[in-house]
């Protein structure tokens, strides 16, 4: 029922979009679009909880993710030739049909949740549970890292357009290659967590892929302040960070998740708005620290990784044979 109420306000945010008169319109209705469309995401990640545990719902969330990366990458190209050949009214028309679509195609699917596992909780009794949840070590452990690497992401987002095309001068048109690689890394490496989190156990790559973030985001650090290497040496080390998403998100919802199965959408919606939450004050701090180079988004990008991967060593270390 969540998610059929999610998606109802996804197709009505969708069509007051198309039917807009004014940007102050556009803005309201994609708030209420934006409100629907976070409904699957959540509960996506429940859905999986619901069905699988330990290594085996992260190798379902990484292949989840993988399929939701791709969006990024074919949304900008396939919107560009519906408004190019329609207008761009088609495009929200568009959204209108899928969400249609997606709600006929979800009463076909069964409910994941046994009756006996479901919250009869009011409202604010939600509420109420968030804040209990928030004092659960391993809830916000497993939440930080991945909220410390959303925040580097979103500062990603942010900073590469003026690194890349004001700072280096790379042609506007050439700018989605550097960003559609970033992506096409992250679908590799949710395929390749998908492949390896059974042999390995999702904490052991949950700690690799934040090591691995940190030596991006300090060379990167490094090759920002000093130039070195030119727009090469920004993008490499750029690359590598985002790529670690497909080691990082699964398995720290994954991990987040696995303690808590008869409160996974709660946890789900917690550590979503934790993630999404950072993001914000990572694509802030890059505006508000620029200079005129890409050194703020770097230093970003570099303390972010450090406190994902403090948090990944000091929280699942112990649990390192899960």
């Amino acid at each position: 029922m969540p998610v059929a109420i999610g998606l109802v306000l996804f197709v009505i945010g969708s069509a007051g979009c198309a039917m807009a008169q004014s940007i102050e319109a556009i803005i309201v209705w994609r708030i209420i679009q934006a409100l629907g469309a976070c409904a699957g995401v959540v509960l996506s990640r429940a859905m999986v909880r619901d069905l699988y545990q330990g290594p085996r719902a992260a190798q379902m969330l990484s292949t989840l993710i993988a399929v939701m990366a791709i969006a990024p990458l074919l949304g900008p190209i396939v919107g560009g030739q519906i408004a190019a050949v329609a207008g761009w009214r088609s495009i929200f028309w568009l959204l209108v049909l899928v969400g249609l679509l997606t709600l006929a195609a979800l009463f076909t699917l069964p409910e994941t949740l046994p009756a006996e596992r479901r919250q009869t909780a009011s409202l604010l009794g939600a509420f109420r549970r968030y804040g209990t949840l928030l004092t659960h070590r391993r809830i916000l452990g497993y939440a930080g890292a991945g909220a410390f690497f959303y925040a580097g992401m979103y500062a990603y987002i942010a900073g590469t357009p003026f690194a890349f095309i004001t700072f280096y001068q790379v042609p506007a048109q050439y700018y989605g290659l550097l960003f559609g690689s970033g992506i096409v890394g992250i679908v590799l490496t949710n395929l390749l967590n998908a492949r390896l989190v059974h042999r390995f156990g999702m904490n052991r790559i949950l700690i690799c892929g934040t090591l691995a973030a940190f030596i991006s985001g300090a060379t990167l650090a490094v090759t920002a302040l000093t130039g070195f290497g030119g727009l090469w040496g920004l993008f490499t080390p750029l690359l590598v960070f985002v790529s670690m998403t497909g080691l990082i998100v699964a398995n720290s919802i994954a991990g987040a998740l696995s303690d808590y199965p008869e409160q996974a959408g709660s946890v789900s919606a917690l550590v979503g708005a934790i993630q999404y939450g950072s993001g914000i004050a990572g694509s802030g701090l890059v505006g508000a620290m620029a200079d005129g180079t890409p050194w703020p988004m770097a230093w970003v990008i570099a303390a972010m990784s450090i406190g994902s991967a403090l948090c990944a060593l000091l929280i699942t270390a112990r649990a390192v044979r899960v």
